[in-house]
């Protein structure tokens, strides 16, 4: 079965080309459009069908990006977002991620790369290209407490690849292991540090030294 995808975007020619385009994707389809955050509340509250991902634009009228990922992330936190807008400066991500955003692309991102984000975002529950990756790991602080954590070797490789673009299961390979224990590291190393995603672990393996 298909992973369904709402874009929200005031302007309807860039959502109906990019439905089209999406459409083409074997993995996923788009089941409607909403103009800005508001519709998209209206329609949900119209029992129109909840999706998978949404697409999201952040320059909005009436309701935008910001307000709508942050209403998203108490209403319904079972759907992934990503962010898909022209604005791709430091505070933008950083407040769309915080705000309850699962991945970032610009619209400019070449459609091939866009099917291998939605990919990712629904096998891993985030994605973060390289540029948006480096504004988070020099925006987001670290925890020092954290230092004093016990963390195994097998634990510091692990770290050392969250940092990179691999999948999990990419990495598992490199680590000569399999995708479940890689999931057990990530797991135990979530539990240690506090943390509830893989950009976190990431944060905290940059900070920490752990990246290469």
């Amino acid at each position: 079965m298909k992973k369904t995808i709402v874009i929200v975007d005031d302007h309807i020619l860039i959502a109906k080309a990019l439905e089209g385009i999406i459409d083409n994707f074997e993995e996923f389809e788009v089941i409607y459009v909403a103009e800005n955050g508001r519709d998209l509340i209206q329609k949900f509250e119209n029992n129109s069908r909840i999706p998978d991902i949404i697409l999201m634009d952040i320059s909005m009228p009436i309701m935008d990006g910001f307000e709508t990922v942050l209403w998203l992330k108490e209403n319904h936190p079972g759907i992934k977002v990503m962010a898909l807008s022209m604005q791709g400066d430091d505070k933008s991500v950083i407040k769309m991620i915080k705000n309850g955003a699962k991945g970032y692309l610009l619209k400019n991102t070449h459609p091939k790369d866009l099917e291998n984000a939605l990919v990712r975002l629904s096998s891993d529950g985030f994605f973060y290209p390289e540029w948006a990756s480096k504004i988070i790991f020099t925006n987001m602080n670290n925890d020092d407490s954290a230092n004093s954590i016990k963390i195994s070797e097998r634990e510091k490789e692990f770290l050392k690849y969250t940092v990179t673009e691999l999948s999990y299961k990419e990495i598992a390979d490199k680590m000569c292991c399999s995708p479940r224990t890689v999931e057990s590291y990530r797991d135990q190393l979530c539990d240690k540090l506090d943390l509830k995603t893989r950009v976190g672990l990431a944060v905290f393996a940059i900070k920490n030294g752990f990246a290469v």
